[in-house]
Order: C-alpha cells, then structure tokens, then sequence
C-alpha cells in the first residue's frame, strides 16, 4: 500500500508539470489571435458594409466585392496592380532567386573566401526597407544619381533617362532594387539546402559518371527542393505584400501614372488615403481588396505548397 501511494504522489507532479508545459505557447497564440487571426476576420466583416469615411453604415454584403470587380475605375485599378504583383514575383523568381542559388552553389563549392562572400551578400538585408528606398531613390535621381553619372562617364549618356520617372522603367528598377536587397536571404536558405544533400549520395554521383550540369539538374536539384519550395513560397507571399520599397521610392499613388501600384500600395490609398486617388477614403472596398489579397496569398501559397512537396525528394 505505501509503494502505491508513494507512486501515485510521483505522478501527480509529473501530470501536473505536463499541463504547465501546455501552457507556455499561450503568449504566442495571443498574439497571433490578436494581430494575424483578429485582422482578417476584422476585414471580412468590414467589407460587407458600406462606410461613410470612418464610420460604419448599413450592411450591402457583397456589394464591395461587386464594385471593386466590376466598376470604374476600381476593376482597372485592381487589374493594373495585380499584373504588376504578378510581374513582381517572376522577376523575382528569376533575378532574385537565381543568382541567390548560383551564389549559394559557389559557396557550396567552397571557394576561397567563402565565408566573407556570406557575410557580404546578406549585408543589404540587415538595412531597413525604408532606408534602401531612400537610397536607392538618390542613385536612381536623374540630374545627380549615381547610376546616369556612372553610365555619362563611360560614355553611355544616352542610356541615362529618369528610371523612377519613366513609366517604362520604374516599376523594373523598384523590383531590381528590391533583388538586390533580398538576394543575400535567398543565397541563405539554397545554401542550407545545398549543405544538408548527404555527401554520399554525390560521390556515389560521381562513381555513376555525373559531372557538371548533369550532377546539378539530375542530383542536387532534386535534393534541393524542400529549399526551393520555402523560397518560391517566400517570393510569392512578398511580391504580393510589396509595399515598403514601393512606398518608400514612389509614394502611395504608384507614380508615374500608376505603373508602380501593387496591390498593397492600391489598398493602402483606398482605405487610408482616397479611393484611387479621388480624396476620400473608401473603407468597405479596401476591406474587400485586403480580403482579396489574403485568398489569393493563402490559396495559391497552399497549393505551390502541395504541388512542390510531391516533388520533393527524400533523402
């Protein structure tokens, strides 16, 4: 009788101990509820009534969603920014994650000074995004930036132009701009990637015969994909949430002539700064266009998800 009680009294504080451990993921399940969870319901709901500037009026369901589709100049609007978000995330996937991936392999290949190039290739992402807007805002001037002084003096003057100021050029330099911040990121994540493929199965590679482009596209590609789904899904959720370097280079009216508006500049304008630029606020259709942006972000995310992970190859 004494050794039953003397156990039942040690499994008491163990029990005990395992609810308390229960316990501790409440403060980030808090704040998750309260800025993630909360914000979007909060969004849903403002979308299905109309608003007259900050305060709320009668309840139109739908209606929001109607007009942002359907009406002008909002479906316009919508449609401009979204192909921009879309011309956003290819060129990021080529640009960005491409030299990210050739930078990470050379690393992998061990050259000299590897763990310099590291450190200097990520430097630009430890700068604020409003910082690196500034910057690059000043090299992109037309009468003293650096860059049209740089192309006068080795005698391409007529390559220099207004790159923010030209419809034609400014929403490739934003996007450029913003490869050059996140190229250091990406070089990271393949790295990790390129660093856990076991060193057996690339000298078993090598006895098989595979040299060169073979041995990347048939062995180490492959091996790579888990790195290359987290990396395409990364790209695709910031080329949709762009915002920061857009705001920071050209403002929220996407200038010049809305060739920078993105769909995240477009909902900031609506709901906090004029509806499309018409001086007044429009809460209830950036609330459906804030709705729209998550599906999208979350669907097509979960799909590239499930589609990459089926590739994937496990080692």
């Amino acid at each position: 009788m004494g050794t039953i009680a003397t156990d039942s009294q040690s499994i008491r504080p163990k029990r005990r101990r395992s609810w308390l451990i229960h316990l501790f993921p409440l403060p980030a399940l808090a704040i998750y509820l309260v800025f993630l969870v909360y914000p979007i319901f909060s969004a849903f709901v403002y979308s299905l009534y109309d608003w007259q500037g900050i305060k709320r009026g009668a309840f139109i369901g739908l209606k929001n969603f109607v007009t942002l589709f359907t009406v002008e100049p909002f479906n316009e609007m919508f449609w401009n920014a979204l192909s921009h978000n879309v011309l956003y995330f290819v060129v990021e996937m080529v640009v960005q994650n491409g030299i990210g991936f050739m930078l990470a392999f050379f690393i992998y290949r061990k050259i000299r000074g590897a763990g310099f190039l590291k450190i200097a290739y990520f430097m630009p992402r430890l700068l604020s995004v409003i910082v690196i807007g500034f910057l690059w805002k000043l090299i992109f001037n037309p009468n003293y930036g650096a860059l049209n002084s740089v192309l006068t003096s080795v005698g391409l003057a007529d390559w220099a132009k207004p790159w923010l100021g030209d419809p034609d050029t400014a929403l490739m330099a934003i996007i450029l701009v913003n490869c050059w911040f996140g190229v250091g990121f990406a070089m990271l994540i393949f790295l990790a990637g390129l660093q856990s493929i076991p060193e057996e199965l690339i000298e078993a590679a090598r006895l098989d015969g595979a040299r060169g482009l073979t041995m990347l596209w048939r062995i180490i590609l492959p091996l790579c994909m888990p790195s290359i789904t987290i990396m395409t899904v990364f790209t695709f959720i910031q080329a949709f949430e762009a915002f920061e370097l857009v705001y920071a280079m050209q403002g929220s009216m996407g200038e010049p002539y809305y060739s920078t508006d993105t769909l995240a500049v477009y909902f900031y304008r609506m709901a906090f700064g004029g509806s499309g630029g018409a001086g007044e606020t429009a809460l209830g259709l950036g609330s459906a266009l804030a709705v729209v942006l998550f599906i999208i972000v979350a669907s097509v995310s979960a799909i590239s998800v499930y589609l990459m992970r089926k590739r994937e190859v496990q080692h």
